[in-house]
């Protein structure tokens, strides 16, 4: 059987995915306004928001790794329907997400020119990056409380929530972006400033959402105050021996974009402009897949939990095909909007030359990505295999990208190459998923017996 032909899949597919999706996109979103409207004052502005925007991309991987544990035992959990350890296990997530904000925001805030100097030596950039950075931190604590709280209404196949609160969110920040960067409607002209400024309110404002939502209008977990005071120490044993593989592999990906970053950051202006703009598409494609593989991950967590193993097989050979066939329509659609995405910036003509070669190089690493995301972290990781997926990210970063980026760079070969070698392990881990997907001894169930 090539597709399953149960409909439940399909119809729970459907009704995760394209809220998830659809949330992803406009919280990635909050951040292309700030780029697009900035792009309009020239190369060392849009470099400076994007340098900033990478400790945000930096902050969002490690908050994944804490929020993927949360999912992976709470909708297991569920799918045993034990809301009681579904809420324990939630109140362990967001106690270490609400830590995680707050020393992002602290570090941020204090020394924001030290940590954009992490990632580029040019002078112009950093100036502008702090100026936007400095204002940014504030909103992690805020990001990491959304994030985490809605993690936990998706555990319990609660989707919709996420979707209208980023809605809002995006909403007010193109609002305030239009007011605060351009300085309309009497209010000063802020530029970078006020791009962060706009962010800042938004993230405040759709946490403030989340959290009324989840105080006075969900009815499955009740999640209250009262709850993250206390600690069930075998649910956060759990946590930490489950979670902990899931962070370690959001590190050596966080890992690898600072890198990204970093080798890219050490060539011209117009090199770091165009990686932006290329890494923005790139982004784009990765929080669709993420909300589709995470769609994919909660019906595989609940249907593991449950006891239900053999549907599994039928489900994992339906994902792998849909994937393939998203990557090959997500190749086609970056080849068709390269042209009219460059042509939005205002930016030199070298810069949009490197624009077009780095988006060509995604045309075909693409599929590659949509492949394997689909089956790695839709299927393994989310079947209980925690630790498959952060081995198989540290060889491939480590022995391969890292090293092959930095040796193409050292001898000076073009900028494209170098983004290739950047992006070259989302083509070889197509071929460890699709070997490891058949062995089926990535279902896990990681649940304790209740009484």
């Amino acid at each position: 059987m090539i597709l399953t032909k149960d409909k439940s899949f399909y119809k729970s597919l459907i009704l995760l995915a394209i809220p998830m999706v659809l949330q992803n996109l406009i919280t990635f979103s909050v951040g292309l306004a700030d780029n697009i409207m900035i792009g309009t004052l020239g190369d060392s502005a849009v470099s400076g928001v994007y340098m900033g925007n990478q400790v945000q991309t930096v902050l969002q991987v490690l908050s994944t790794g804490i929020e993927g544990g949360l999912l992976l035992l709470a909708a297991q959990y569920w799918g045993k329907r034990d809301t009681d350890a579904v809420r324990r296990i939630v109140s362990i997530g967001l106690r270490f997400c609400l830590v995680l904000g707050l020393v992002f925001s602290v570090v941020c805030a204090v020394v924001p020119s030290f940590v954009i100097d992490i990632f580029t030596n040019e002078v112009a950039v950093i100036e502008k990056g702090s100026e936007y950075l400095s204002i940014l931190a504030y909103s992690f604590f805020f990001f990491c409380l959304t994030q985490a709280l809605i993690v936990s209404m998706r555990s319990v196949e609660v989707a919709r929530i996420g979707l209208w609160v980023s809605l809002c969110s995006l909403v007010i920040n193109i609002g305030l972006n239009y007011l605060l960067i351009f300085g309309k409607l009497g209010f000063p002209a802020l530029e970078v400033k006020g791009a962060a400024i706009a962010t800042l309110v938004s993230r405040f404002c759709e946490a403030l959402l989340m959290v009324i939502y989840v105080a006075f209008v969900d009815k499955k977990l009740k999640i209250r105050f009262s709850h993250l005071l206390k600690i069930d120490k075998l649910l956060l044993r759990d946590y930490i021996k489950y979670g902990i593989p899931i962070l370690m592999g959001q590190l050596v990906w966080g890992a690898n974009l600072i890198a990204n970053s970093i080798i890219l950051g050490h060539f011209t202006e117009s090199v770091i402009t165009a990686t932006s703009l290329a890494n923005t598409v790139s982004s784009l494609m990765y929080v669709s897949l993420n909300g589709l593989s995470g769609a994919v991950g909660i019906i595989i967590s609940k249907t593991v939990g449950s006891g239900d193993i053999s549907r599994i097989k039928e489900y994992s050979h339906t994902t792998e095909i849909l994937f393939l066939l998203l990557g090959i329509l997500t190749g086609i659609g970056f080849a068709l909007i390269r042209a009219p995405y460059i042509g939005l910036y205002n930016i030199s003509e070298e810069a949009a030359r490197y624009s077009s070669q780095f988006i060509t190089v995604l045309c075909f690493t693409g599929i590659g990505t949509c492949y394997e995301c689909g089956c790695l972290f839709g299927l393994v990781k989310s079947g209980g295999d925690v630790s498959f997926v952060f081995k198989n990210d540290t060889i491939f970063v480590f022995l391969v990208v890292i090293p092959s980026a930095i040796i193409t760079a050292y001898m000076g070969l073009s900028p494209w190459i170098v983004y290739l070698c950047l992006k070259s392990d989302q083509i070889l881990k197509c071929i460890v998923a699709f070997f490891k997907i058949r062995r089926f001894d990535w279902m896990k169930n990681l649940t304790r017996k209740t009484e």
